[in-house]
Formats: C-alpha cells, structure tokens, sequence
C-alpha cells in the first residue's frame, strides 16, 4: 500500500483549489477553456437548427467536439482520471469517424452520375 500515497498526494496536488503555483493556474484556466470550447458546440447545433426550423447538426458541430474532446483528454490526462480519459478517448473516436462519413457523403455527392438508361 505504500506505493499508493504518493499516486494519491500526486493527483490531490494537481487538483488543489486554488492552484498554487503557476502550472497549477495553467491546467485550471486550459481546463475551463476545453469546457468552454466543448460545451459550445451544443449552442451552435441549437443555433443552425433555429435559423433552418428544424432540427439539425451542422458539421461545425462535429469539428468542435472533436476540439474540446482532445482538449478535455489532454486535461484528463494532467489530472490522472482514467474515466475521464476513457470517456473522452471513446467521444473522439465517435466524432472523428462521424467526420470521415460526412466527409465520404459529400465526395459521394459530388462524383458524377453516369447518365441511366431509360
């Protein structure tokens, strides 16, 4: 077990309050902006879907929560929280592959038809 305390002094010191040193003020401030930045995508989803009438998601959306998601892994990470890495690792993989079928749809979309036969 003696093992144990210095991984629990470890991770209390980097999730004091207040921070007290300036690395400390660092991840606090990097922490609240990954947030920030993540908890905005659903004011942009929300936006899109007013101006349209209707529910939608734009692709701004899957952009920024895979922004925030890297962010909050990095700052999961720092504070040594496995369920938070676990939880934000699997979130980005999820916006990453929506990413790759919306990105897959529009070259799609975009190829020429040939012309049917009638």
């Amino acid at each position: 077990m003696d093992w144990l305390m210095p991984l629990a002094i470890s991770a209390a010191d980097r999730t004091q309050w207040p921070p007290k040193t300036g690395l400390g003020w660092f991840w606090f401030l990097f922490g609240v902006g990954a947030q920030a930045a993540f908890a905005s995508r659903f004011l942009v989803q929300w936006l899109a879907s007013e101006k349209r009438g209707r529910s939608y998601v734009p692709i701004s959306f899957w952009y920024i929560s895979l922004i925030g998601g890297i962010m909050l892994l990095t700052y999961s990470v720092w504070v040594q929280n496995p369920i938070f890495m676990l939880g934000q690792a699997t979130g980005c993989f999820v916006y990453i592959r929506n990413l790759m079928l919306l990105r897959r749809e529009k070259t799609q979309l975009s190829a020429p038809h040939p012309e049917e036969k009638a």
